[in-house]
């Protein structure tokens, strides 16, 4: 199939592009500039162009489009407006473009960031949603509209409410980070001082999980699909779990806690746990990587990126 990528050059992007190309797919990878690599098309397009948008679907006239342009939570607060613009108004634009040139299916990215305080424990698909941020308010919304134009317009939208991401790649701004970096930090420092409690309790997946389960998602055939955007799960340990798995393939790393107020609201906002019985049941969801399984995978390719000289900072 030919694959058209928003925001290709992000933490899921880089993975994401890569599996698809392997997949033997023909993929248009877009960013706001080109990161050529060999194995995909490259162009530049900012989501919030709706010209732009139109004539990119106008052109290349995908089969699957997967929308990943987005600015994340922790980013999002520092710039509301930017937020806005692109994770609404570029949703908004890219789903008018695939309705007016007939694209067949639309997957978008969700995140935990669209629920708020006080959820059940684990917290299952359909509870209100009362995001703390702009980037949840935004995701949310993305999410009715991906409802409305599959009832509406017969657009096939699917997504996943992704938990906080880890994979060796520099993040992009979420508030879920503080895992990541007690891997690189603890190997490139021998030391790291999370943003957050030690207590602090969130979802978290492993990449290859996160780009397993978009792929597995699109493949899915829609009647056996119930609803249009689905909670993942993989595991959810407290931060101090997180420092115990890395210690236990980092020796004499020391991994510290002072919680940033603005973060750490962030992250009692979000749930605990996933309900992802629905994912299970319609599609087959299955995670592959616990927190030490992932801790094993991780290290050598954070090393391994460190060694090459990857510019991965806070």
């Amino acid at each position: 199939m030919k694959i058209l990528l928003t925001g290709a050059g992000g933490q899921i992007g880089t993975d994401l592009v890569g599996a698809l190309v392997g997949a033997g797919h023909r993929v248009v990878a877009t960013d706001l500039r080109p990161i050529p690599d060999g194995a995909a098309t490259w162009r530049a397009l900012d989501v919030t162009d709706a010209a732009a948008v139109d004539a990119m679907v106008a052109e290349e006239r995908p089969d699957v489009v997967y929308h990943l342009a987005a600015i994340l939570s922790a980013a999002g607060e520092k710039k509301p407006a930017l937020a806005y613009a692109v994770n609404q108004t570029g949703t908004w634009n890219l789903l008018e473009a695939c309705r007016l040139h007939g694209v067949a299916r639309l997957i978008f990215t969700s995140s935990i960031a669209v629920y708020g305080p006080g959820l059940p424990d684990p917290t299952p698909d359909d509870v209100p949603l009362h995001p703390a941020t702009i980037y949840g308010v935004t995701k949310a919304s993305g999410e009715l509209l991906c409802e409305y134009y599959w009832r509406r317009w017969g657009l096939d939208c699917r997504g996943v409410r992704f938990p906080g991401l880890i994979s060796a790649t520099l993040p992009g701004g979420g508030s879920s980070d503080y895992a990541l970096f007690m891997y690189v930090d603890g190997i490139r420092r021998g030391a790291y001082e999370a943003f957050c409690r030690p207590d602090t309790r969130i979802p978290l997946m492993y990449m290859p999980d996160g780009v397993r389960a978009l792929l597995e998602l699109a493949a899915a055939p829609r009647e056996r699909l119930a609803r249009c955007v689905y909670n993942i799960a993989a595991f959810s340990p407290r931060a101090d779990e997180i420092a115990a798995s890395v210690a236990r393939a980092v020796p004499d790393v020391k991994i510290t806690y002072q919680a940033d107020p603005l973060r750490q609201a962030i992250l009692d906002s979000w749930p605990r746990a996933l309900d992802d019985s629905a994912a299970r049941r319609d599609w087959g969801w299955q995670p592959r990587y616990d927190l030490d399984a992932m801790t094993d995978d991780l290290v050598p390719r954070v090393r391994a990126l460190l060694a090459g000289g990857a510019a991965l900072a806070h």
